[in-house]
């Protein structure tokens, strides 16, 4: 990945928050945005990305 690639986009409305890359979606958006991302990441480990 070079220097200023994006490598993934989160959609935030007010009812939820979708990683793009994993199609991951949830509606927990305050621990999304307090910094628990755990389940994208686990997710993107497991798809291989």
């Amino acid at each position: 990945i070079s220097w200023g690639s994006q490598i993934r986009s989160y959609v935030l409305d007010s009812a939820r928050i979708k990683d793009l890359r994993t199609n991951i979606e949830t509606s927990n958006t305050q621990a999304v945005l307090n910094g628990e991302r755990d389940f994208f990441i686990e997710a993107s480990l497991k798809q291989g990305l």
